[in-house]
């Protein structure tokens, strides 16, 4: 049984240890928004797949996970249950597509700043990640 245990923190860790977060962002707010988004590239090197289970900020309320999806000529955003990043592959959160959603943020998100988060995958563990603040009109390529 000690061996078992030891082996599974050995794979516990190799998972965390596997699963990176590549160009956080999240754009300006104007001033009185109570939400805001945040978008992310997360990689994956393990041989096993993992799941982005839910998050945490200081600067909002709650963090929950979304999705954007067209419903006839309409663009209707909700949220879901989390985001599965496959094995040896990675799950992009973008504009117009998956992305965090902050809300009831405590304050404006200005240019220039770093929103703190903290990330939970189902096998991986807790990541922290600071999201870069871009300017309003900020898209993926803005400043890469």
């Amino acid at each position: 049984m000690k061996y078992l245990m030891v082996l599974l923190s050995l794979v516990s860790t190799s998972v965390f240890s596997q699963i990176e977060v590549q160009d956080a962002w999240s754009r300006a707010t104007a001033p009185g928004a109570k939400v805001g988004a945040g978008y992310m590239t997360l990689r994956n090197k393990s041989a096993a797949p993992d799941r982005l289970v839910g998050a945490s900020s200081s600067a909002a309320a709650r963090v929950e996970t979304h999705v954007v999806e067209k419903q006839g000529e309409v663009m209707r955003m909700r949220e879901v249950k989390g985001y599965d990043v496959p094995a040896k592959g990675s799950f992009e959160l973008k504009p117009g597509g998956p992305h965090l959603m902050f809300v009831d943020i405590k304050r404006p998100f200005k240019e220039g700043e770093k929103v703190p988060v903290v990330l939970r995958f189902q096998n991986g563990g807790e990541i922290k990640a600071d999201f870069e603040v871009r300017g309003l009109g900020a898209s993926k390529t803005h400043g890469h």
